[in-house]
Protein backbone atom coordinates (compact mmCIF):
# COMPACT_ATOMS: atom_id res chain seq x y z
CA UNK A 1 0.00 0.00 0.00
CA UNK A 2 1.58 3.35 -0.89
CA UNK A 3 -0.35 6.39 0.56
CA UNK A 4 1.29 9.41 -1.00
CA UNK A 5 0.34 11.22 -3.90
CA UNK A 6 3.10 11.45 -7.05
CA UNK A 7 5.20 13.70 -7.77
CA UNK A 8 2.29 14.72 -10.55
CA UNK A 9 0.18 15.01 -8.27
CA UNK A 10 1.40 17.20 -6.00
CA UNK A 11 2.47 19.71 -8.43
CA UNK A 12 -1.43 19.73 -9.61
CA UNK A 13 -2.74 20.53 -6.22
CA UNK A 14 0.09 23.34 -6.23
CA UNK A 15 -1.09 24.21 -9.17
CA UNK A 16 -4.79 24.79 -8.58
CA UNK A 17 -3.89 25.92 -5.14
CA UNK A 18 -2.14 28.89 -6.43
CA UNK A 19 -4.89 29.22 -8.98
CA UNK A 20 -7.61 29.71 -6.27
CA UNK A 21 -5.64 31.67 -4.07
CA UNK A 22 -5.02 34.31 -6.91
CA UNK A 23 -8.09 34.17 -8.68
CA UNK A 24 -10.98 33.22 -7.10
CA UNK A 25 -10.36 33.83 -3.62
CA UNK A 26 -10.16 38.04 -3.95
CA UNK A 27 -13.90 37.68 -5.23
CA UNK A 28 -15.28 34.92 -3.24
CA UNK A 29 -17.30 37.20 -0.49
CA UNK A 30 -18.83 39.07 -3.76
CA UNK A 31 -19.47 36.50 -5.82
CA UNK A 32 -21.61 34.98 -2.57
CA UNK A 33 -22.95 38.36 -1.75
CA UNK A 34 -24.39 39.16 -5.56
CA UNK A 35 -25.10 35.60 -6.22
CA UNK A 36 -22.47 36.10 -9.44
CA UNK A 37 -21.55 32.90 -11.45
CA UNK A 38 -17.89 33.26 -11.96
CA UNK A 39 -18.10 32.09 -16.03
CA UNK A 40 -14.00 34.12 -16.44
CA UNK A 41 -12.74 31.92 -13.90
CA UNK A 42 -14.82 28.60 -15.28
CA UNK A 43 -13.29 29.72 -18.84
CA UNK A 44 -9.86 30.08 -17.33
CA UNK A 45 -10.22 26.51 -15.21
CA UNK A 46 -10.73 24.83 -19.09
CA UNK A 47 -7.88 26.12 -19.90
CA UNK A 48 -5.85 24.91 -17.45
CA UNK A 49 -7.96 21.13 -17.93
CA UNK A 50 -9.78 21.43 -14.64
CA UNK A 51 -13.30 21.02 -16.70
CA UNK A 52 -12.50 17.77 -18.58
CA UNK A 53 -10.01 16.19 -15.61
CA UNK A 54 -10.72 12.86 -16.39
CA UNK A 55 -11.52 12.57 -20.56
CA UNK A 56 -9.08 11.20 -22.75
CA UNK A 57 -6.83 13.56 -24.77
CA UNK A 58 -8.50 13.13 -27.74
CA UNK A 59 -11.97 14.12 -26.63
CA UNK A 60 -9.90 17.27 -25.58
CA UNK A 61 -9.42 16.38 -21.91
CA UNK A 62 -6.57 16.22 -19.48
CA UNK A 63 -6.46 12.60 -19.21
CA UNK A 64 -6.65 12.33 -15.76
CA UNK A 65 -7.88 10.22 -13.00
CA UNK A 66 -10.36 10.28 -10.18
CA UNK A 67 -7.64 10.49 -7.60
CA UNK A 68 -6.30 13.58 -9.57
CA UNK A 69 -9.93 14.93 -10.30
CA UNK A 70 -10.53 14.76 -6.71
CA UNK A 71 -7.58 17.00 -5.73
CA UNK A 72 -9.22 19.48 -8.27
CA UNK A 73 -11.87 19.92 -6.80
CA UNK A 74 -11.10 19.86 -3.24
CA UNK A 75 -8.32 22.16 -3.98
CA UNK A 76 -11.25 24.89 -5.67
CA UNK A 77 -13.45 23.99 -2.39
CA UNK A 78 -11.03 24.78 0.06
CA UNK A 79 -11.27 28.21 -0.90
CA UNK A 80 -14.84 28.27 -2.50
CA UNK A 81 -17.17 25.59 -2.09
CA UNK A 82 -19.15 27.28 -5.06
CA UNK A 83 -16.70 27.03 -7.73
CA UNK A 84 -15.54 23.05 -6.77
CA UNK A 85 -18.93 22.45 -7.12
CA UNK A 86 -19.82 23.85 -10.88
CA UNK A 87 -16.83 21.68 -11.80
CA UNK A 88 -17.78 18.80 -10.45
CA UNK A 89 -21.48 19.30 -11.93
CA UNK A 90 -19.48 19.76 -14.96
CA UNK A 91 -17.19 17.12 -15.08
CA UNK A 92 -18.82 14.21 -13.15
CA UNK A 93 -22.31 14.65 -14.44
CA UNK A 94 -22.87 15.82 -17.58
CA UNK A 95 -19.79 15.57 -19.44
CA UNK A 96 -19.32 12.24 -17.93
CA UNK A 97 -23.23 10.76 -18.80
CA UNK A 98 -22.23 11.68 -22.57
CA UNK A 99 -18.91 9.80 -21.72
CA UNK A 100 -19.99 6.76 -20.78
CA UNK A 101 -23.19 6.28 -22.60
CA UNK A 102 -22.50 8.65 -25.83
CA UNK A 103 -22.07 7.24 -29.29
CA UNK A 104 -18.79 8.30 -30.62
CA UNK A 105 -20.34 10.48 -32.80
CA UNK A 106 -21.74 12.56 -29.68
CA UNK A 107 -18.68 12.27 -27.70
CA UNK A 108 -16.56 14.06 -30.42
CA UNK A 109 -19.32 16.90 -31.14
CA UNK A 110 -19.60 17.60 -27.27
CA UNK A 111 -16.91 16.63 -25.28
CA UNK A 112 -13.95 18.51 -26.61
CA UNK A 113 -16.35 21.79 -26.13
CA UNK A 114 -17.14 20.84 -22.37
CA UNK A 115 -13.45 19.90 -21.43
CA UNK A 116 -12.38 23.08 -22.75
CA UNK A 117 -15.26 24.96 -21.15
CA UNK A 118 -16.04 26.66 -24.87
CA UNK A 119 -19.44 25.20 -23.21
CA UNK A 120 -20.53 24.67 -19.82
CA UNK A 121 -23.00 21.86 -19.40
CA UNK A 122 -25.60 20.73 -16.94
CA UNK A 123 -27.40 17.57 -15.45
CA UNK A 124 -31.08 17.64 -14.97
CA UNK A 125 -32.74 14.37 -13.40
CA UNK A 126 -34.54 15.87 -10.09
CA UNK A 127 -38.08 17.05 -10.08
CA UNK A 128 -40.47 18.01 -7.28
CA UNK A 129 -41.36 14.36 -7.22
CA UNK A 130 -38.57 12.67 -8.58
CA UNK A 131 -34.78 12.50 -7.84
CA UNK A 132 -33.88 8.94 -6.28
CA UNK A 133 -37.48 7.91 -7.20
CA UNK A 134 -37.54 7.42 -10.50
CA UNK A 135 -40.75 6.77 -10.88
CA UNK A 136 -42.30 10.11 -9.93
CA UNK A 137 -40.14 11.68 -12.86
CA UNK A 138 -42.97 13.60 -14.74
CA UNK A 139 -41.37 14.99 -17.70
CA UNK A 140 -42.09 12.55 -21.11
CA UNK A 141 -40.32 12.44 -24.62
CA UNK A 142 -43.13 11.65 -27.00
CA UNK A 143 -41.02 9.99 -30.36
CA UNK A 144 -42.55 11.29 -33.62
CA UNK A 145 -41.31 10.44 -36.74
CA UNK A 146 -37.49 10.69 -36.96
CA UNK A 147 -37.79 13.72 -33.15
CA UNK A 148 -38.69 13.80 -29.97
CA UNK A 149 -40.67 15.84 -28.04
CA UNK A 150 -40.20 16.72 -24.72
CA UNK A 151 -42.86 18.18 -22.10
CA UNK A 152 -42.19 19.32 -18.06
CA UNK A 153 -39.50 20.71 -15.80
CA UNK A 154 -36.37 19.80 -13.76
CA UNK A 155 -35.64 21.30 -10.64
CA UNK A 156 -32.18 22.00 -8.86
CA UNK A 157 -29.97 21.76 -11.83
CA UNK A 158 -26.57 22.87 -11.39
CA UNK A 159 -25.39 25.79 -13.74
CA UNK A 160 -29.41 25.81 -15.36
CA UNK A 161 -28.95 29.23 -16.65
CA UNK A 162 -25.42 29.22 -18.12
CA UNK A 163 -25.38 26.02 -19.92
CA UNK A 164 -24.73 25.35 -23.52
CA UNK A 165 -26.17 21.71 -23.21
CA UNK A 166 -28.35 19.93 -20.80
CA UNK A 167 -28.32 16.38 -20.00
CA UNK A 168 -32.17 15.61 -19.05
CA UNK A 169 -34.51 12.62 -18.23
CA UNK A 170 -37.82 11.76 -19.24
CA UNK A 171 -40.08 8.92 -19.65
CA UNK A 172 -40.42 7.35 -22.68
CA UNK A 173 -41.87 4.21 -21.15
CA UNK A 174 -44.98 5.38 -18.31
CA UNK A 175 -44.95 1.12 -17.97
CA UNK A 176 -41.41 0.18 -17.16
CA UNK A 177 -40.73 2.40 -14.29
CA UNK A 178 -36.94 3.05 -13.67
CA UNK A 179 -36.33 1.21 -16.72
CA UNK A 180 -38.71 3.62 -19.09
CA UNK A 181 -36.51 6.93 -18.82
CA UNK A 182 -33.66 7.73 -21.19
CA UNK A 183 -32.04 10.40 -21.22
CA UNK A 184 -31.26 13.46 -24.00
CA UNK A 185 -29.00 16.07 -25.10
CA UNK A 186 -30.67 19.20 -25.81
CA UNK A 187 -28.72 22.52 -26.75
CA UNK A 188 -29.21 26.00 -25.66
CA UNK A 189 -31.63 27.80 -28.01
CA UNK A 190 -33.77 24.64 -29.09
CA UNK A 191 -37.11 26.15 -29.21
CA UNK A 192 -39.29 25.23 -26.08
CA UNK A 193 -36.18 24.56 -24.15
CA UNK A 194 -35.55 27.22 -21.59
CA UNK A 195 -33.76 28.03 -17.93
CA UNK A 196 -36.50 28.67 -15.14
CA UNK A 197 -36.35 29.67 -11.65
CA UNK A 198 -33.14 30.68 -10.32
CA UNK A 199 -33.11 29.62 -6.83
CA UNK A 200 -31.93 31.91 -4.10
CA UNK A 201 -29.65 29.65 -1.68
CA UNK A 202 -28.84 29.46 1.61
CA UNK A 203 -24.86 28.27 0.78
CA UNK A 204 -23.22 27.83 -2.73
CA UNK A 205 -24.57 30.83 -3.60
CA UNK A 206 -21.69 31.51 -6.54
CA UNK A 207 -23.54 28.14 -8.12
CA UNK A 208 -26.17 29.05 -10.12
CA UNK A 209 -29.27 26.28 -9.42
CA UNK A 210 -32.60 26.58 -11.28
CA UNK A 211 -35.15 25.08 -13.13
CA UNK A 212 -35.20 23.69 -16.38
CA UNK A 213 -38.11 24.13 -18.53
CA UNK A 214 -39.26 21.90 -21.73
CA UNK A 215 -42.30 23.02 -23.64
CA UNK A 216 -43.02 21.27 -26.42
CA UNK A 217 -39.24 21.29 -27.03
CA UNK A 218 -38.42 19.21 -30.51
CA UNK A 219 -35.32 17.79 -30.66
CA UNK A 220 -33.65 15.11 -33.57
CA UNK A 221 -33.80 11.02 -32.26
CA UNK A 222 -30.10 11.59 -32.70
CA UNK A 223 -29.90 13.54 -29.68
CA UNK A 224 -30.94 10.31 -27.71
CA UNK A 225 -27.88 9.46 -25.15
CA UNK A 226 -27.61 5.70 -24.50
CA UNK A 227 -30.40 2.93 -25.11
CA UNK A 228 -34.07 3.89 -25.02
CA UNK A 229 -35.25 2.96 -21.42
CA UNK A 230 -31.58 3.01 -19.58
CA UNK A 231 -31.16 6.69 -18.68
CA UNK A 232 -31.78 6.34 -15.18
CA UNK A 233 -29.73 2.93 -14.71
CA UNK A 234 -26.98 4.75 -16.82
CA UNK A 235 -27.70 7.81 -14.13
CA UNK A 236 -27.56 5.46 -11.20
CA UNK A 237 -23.32 4.51 -12.59
CA UNK A 238 -23.10 8.86 -13.36
CA UNK A 239 -23.81 9.29 -9.30
CA UNK A 240 -21.07 6.96 -8.85
CA UNK A 241 -18.94 8.70 -9.87
CA UNK A 242 -20.18 11.92 -9.08
CA UNK A 243 -20.06 10.98 -5.62
CA UNK A 244 -16.37 10.77 -5.38
CA UNK A 245 -16.40 14.45 -6.39
CA UNK A 246 -19.17 15.67 -3.63
CA UNK A 247 -16.77 13.83 -1.04
CA UNK A 248 -13.83 15.33 -2.45
CA UNK A 249 -15.70 18.76 -2.03
CA UNK A 250 -16.46 18.23 1.22
CA UNK A 251 -12.64 17.61 1.96
CA UNK A 252 -12.21 20.70 0.74
CA UNK A 253 -14.80 23.21 2.53
CA UNK A 254 -13.96 20.72 5.63
CA UNK A 255 -10.07 21.52 4.81
CA UNK A 256 -10.88 25.45 4.32
CA UNK A 257 -12.94 25.53 7.35
CA UNK A 258 -10.20 23.63 9.84
CA UNK A 259 -7.19 25.95 8.24
CA UNK A 260 -9.35 29.03 9.13
CA UNK A 261 -9.98 27.84 12.53
CA UNK A 262 -6.91 27.05 13.50
CA UNK A 263 -5.40 30.37 12.12
CA UNK A 264 -7.92 32.28 14.36
CA UNK A 265 -6.93 30.05 17.67
CA UNK A 266 -3.33 31.41 17.51
CA UNK A 267 -4.19 34.73 16.88
CA UNK A 268 -7.40 35.06 19.32
CA UNK A 269 -6.61 35.94 22.53
CA UNK A 270 -8.08 35.50 26.00
CA UNK A 271 -7.11 35.18 29.48
CA UNK A 272 -3.64 36.81 28.18
CA UNK A 273 -2.73 34.36 25.98
CA UNK A 274 -3.62 32.22 22.56
CA UNK A 275 -6.65 30.09 22.78
CA UNK A 276 -4.72 27.98 20.87
CA UNK A 277 -3.17 27.18 24.38
CA UNK A 278 -6.47 25.76 25.71
CA UNK A 279 -7.15 22.21 26.03
CA UNK A 280 -10.98 22.80 24.69
CA UNK A 281 -9.71 24.48 21.64
CA UNK A 282 -6.89 22.03 21.03
CA UNK A 283 -9.13 18.92 21.16
CA UNK A 284 -11.38 20.35 18.92
CA UNK A 285 -8.70 20.63 16.30
CA UNK A 286 -7.49 17.76 17.06
CA UNK A 287 -11.00 16.18 15.93
CA UNK A 288 -11.18 18.70 12.84
CA UNK A 289 -8.02 17.38 11.68
CA UNK A 290 -8.26 13.76 12.31
CA UNK A 291 -11.99 13.63 10.52
CA UNK A 292 -10.49 15.06 7.50
CA UNK A 293 -7.69 12.80 7.24
CA UNK A 294 -10.54 10.34 7.03
CA UNK A 295 -12.45 11.56 4.57
CA UNK A 296 -9.55 12.32 2.54
CA UNK A 297 -8.27 8.47 2.37
CA UNK A 298 -12.08 7.22 1.96
CA UNK A 299 -12.51 9.48 -0.17
CA UNK A 300 -9.32 8.34 -2.06
CA UNK A 301 -9.94 5.05 -1.61
CA UNK A 302 -12.65 5.46 -3.78
CA UNK A 303 -11.39 6.96 -6.66
CA UNK A 304 -8.58 4.46 -6.77
CA UNK A 305 -10.86 2.11 -7.04
CA UNK A 306 -12.75 3.86 -10.32
CA UNK A 307 -9.46 4.28 -11.48
CA UNK A 308 -8.34 0.73 -11.69
CA UNK A 309 -11.98 0.11 -13.28
CA UNK A 310 -13.52 -1.37 -9.90
CA UNK A 311 -17.40 -1.54 -8.98
CA UNK A 312 -17.42 1.78 -6.86
CA UNK A 313 -21.19 1.72 -5.64
CA UNK A 314 -20.35 1.41 -2.08
CA UNK A 315 -17.28 2.68 -1.35
CA UNK A 316 -18.05 6.14 -3.07
CA UNK A 317 -21.50 5.96 -1.17
CA UNK A 318 -19.52 5.98 2.22
CA UNK A 319 -16.57 8.18 0.84
CA UNK A 320 -19.50 10.90 0.47
CA UNK A 321 -21.91 9.97 3.55
CA UNK A 322 -18.66 10.07 5.93
CA UNK A 323 -17.02 13.15 4.34
CA UNK A 324 -20.04 15.09 3.62
CA UNK A 325 -21.20 14.27 7.53
CA UNK A 326 -17.48 15.12 8.64
CA UNK A 327 -17.56 18.68 7.12
CA UNK A 328 -20.49 19.30 8.66
CA UNK A 329 -19.05 18.79 12.10
CA UNK A 330 -15.50 20.33 10.94
CA UNK A 331 -17.63 23.51 10.12
CA UNK A 332 -20.12 23.32 12.92
CA UNK A 333 -16.88 23.35 15.31
CA UNK A 334 -14.83 26.10 13.15
CA UNK A 335 -17.91 28.86 13.60
CA UNK A 336 -17.70 27.74 17.57
CA UNK A 337 -14.21 28.45 17.98
CA UNK A 338 -14.45 31.91 15.93
CA UNK A 339 -17.20 32.77 18.95
CA UNK A 340 -19.75 35.46 18.16
CA UNK A 341 -16.95 36.35 15.39
CA UNK A 342 -17.77 33.19 13.65
CA UNK A 343 -21.30 34.04 13.30
CA UNK A 344 -20.33 37.68 10.98
CA UNK A 345 -19.82 38.02 7.73
CA UNK A 346 -16.08 39.27 8.71
CA UNK A 347 -14.59 35.59 8.96
CA UNK A 348 -14.64 33.01 6.59
CA UNK A 349 -16.24 30.29 8.69
CA UNK A 350 -19.54 31.96 8.41
CA UNK A 351 -20.06 30.73 4.31
CA UNK A 352 -18.13 27.67 5.00
CA UNK A 353 -20.76 26.79 7.13
CA UNK A 354 -23.68 28.38 5.37
CA UNK A 355 -21.93 25.98 2.14
CA UNK A 356 -21.34 22.77 3.73
CA UNK A 357 -24.56 21.47 4.36
CA UNK A 358 -25.47 21.13 0.58
CA UNK A 359 -23.05 18.30 0.52
CA UNK A 360 -24.96 16.09 2.38
CA UNK A 361 -27.89 17.06 0.02
CA UNK A 362 -26.71 16.97 -3.41
CA UNK A 363 -26.22 13.65 -5.58
CA UNK A 364 -28.13 11.82 -2.91
CA UNK A 365 -29.06 12.70 0.52
CA UNK A 366 -26.78 11.10 3.36
CA UNK A 367 -30.03 9.38 3.80
CA UNK A 368 -29.95 7.66 0.42
CA UNK A 369 -25.75 6.82 0.90
CA UNK A 370 -27.06 4.71 3.56
CA UNK A 371 -30.02 2.82 1.65
CA UNK A 372 -27.40 2.72 -0.86
CA UNK A 373 -24.16 0.99 1.61
CA UNK A 374 -27.27 -1.05 3.02
CA UNK A 375 -28.24 -2.96 0.17
CA UNK A 376 -24.44 -3.48 -1.60
CA UNK A 377 -23.39 -5.32 2.03
CA UNK A 378 -27.07 -7.05 2.09
CA UNK A 379 -26.08 -8.39 -1.54
CA UNK A 380 -22.56 -8.89 -1.15
CA UNK A 381 -23.31 -11.06 1.90
CA UNK A 382 -26.18 -12.89 0.55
Amino acid sequence: MNFEFTAEQEQLRRSVREFAEAEIKPHVNAWDRDNVFPLEVVRKLGALGCMGVIFPEEYGGAGLGYIDYSIVVEELARVDPSVGLIVAAHNSLCSNHIYLAGSEDQKRRYLPRLATAEWIGCWSLTEPEAGSDAGGTRTQAVRDGEEWILDGAKTFTTNAHYADLCVAMAVTDRTASSHGVSAFLIERGTPGFRPGKKEDKLGMRASDTGEVIFTGCRIPGSQLLGNPGEGFIDALRILDGGRISIAALSVGVAQGAYEAALSYARQRKQFGRPISEFQAIQFKLADMATSIEAARLLTCRAAWLKDQGRAVTRQSAQAKLFASEAAVSVCNEAVQIHGGYGFTKDYPVEKFYRDVKLCTIGEGTSEIQRLVIARQLLKSNA
